[in-house]
């Protein structure tokens, strides 16, 4: 049994004091549902239903992101994926190109 639950209402994980479900927590569902991605998007979406209940105040995408969204992302790209997120052209560049 985990020690990294969610602590409710607040949403904090009892394990790290992180926002839940922290990083250790995601390993272990990963492991936990490794066979049943569905199952996990299910469980997690049920969990950002009460969530969301809980935690009024809290914007609705930010809720996603943290429930739901990290879920479809291989973990080695979750860890990486801000340091590899290419800089955006400016606009010389964009008219020198087209």
């Amino acid at each position: 049994m985990t020690t990294h639950g969610p602590v409710m209402p607040i949403w904090s994980c009892g394990g790290c004091d992180l926002p839940w479900p922290c990083p250790t927590r995601r390993r272990e569902l990963r492991a936990e549902y490794a066979d049943a991605p569905v199952s996990l998007a299910l469980y997690l979406g049920a969990c950002l239903i009460q969530a969301a209940e809980d935690m009024s105040w809290a914007p609705a995408g930010a809720l996603h992101r943290r429930f739901i969204g990290w879920t479809r992302q291989p973990p080695d790209v979750q860890q990486r994926c801000t340091a590899t997120v290419p800089a955006e052209p400016d606009r010389d560049e964009r008219q020198q190109a087209g």
